[in-house]
């Protein structure tokens, strides 16, 4: 009996520190994503750029294709995004976070930009990768 009670109060402890730690990583996730649409809505593109991992690796994939490479998608944003009424301002509306294991996540959300020229909207799936103890988006895929 007692054995089964300590079985329980383990599984009833690892169920409750997997959560905690899921629900750091959201609101870990969630700040990313805040501090980018607060970067966006500064025209701060590098700043913007944080959120992704700076590697040859990063994956984005838009109307034109696939781009590899933080480098490069940081010059795809800046050929379209070149002046502030082009960027007008960002809103993210995140619709699903799902962890997909203990080092990813994925995120599924909304983007509208407002604009003087015409508004722009779409929808994202981002997969986050903790790397050194920080999240960071290594796929985008925006419509």
């Amino acid at each position: 009996m007692w054995m089964r009670s300590l079985i329980c109060s383990l599984f009833a402890l690892c169920f409750f520190l997997s959560n905690a730690q899921t629900s750091a990583d959201k609101k870990a996730i969630e700040g990313l994503m805040q501090a980018q649409q607060d970067c966006w809505n500064k025209a701060d593109l590098e700043g913007f750029m944080k959120g992704y991992w700076n590697n040859d690796s990063l994956m984005f994939i838009g109307k034109s294709g696939i781009t590899y490479g933080w480098q490069s998608t940081l010059n795809n944003y800046k050929k379209g995004y070149p002046d502030t009424a082009s960027m007008g301002k960002l809103q993210f509306t995140l619709l699903e976070l799902a962890p997909l294991s203990k080092h990813y996540f994925h995120v599924t959300g909304k983007w509208y930009l407002a604009r003087t020229k015409g508004d722009l909207q779409g929808y994202f799936t981002l997969v986050f990768k903790k790397i050194n103890g920080n999240w960071l988006i290594i796929k985008d895929h925006s419509s």
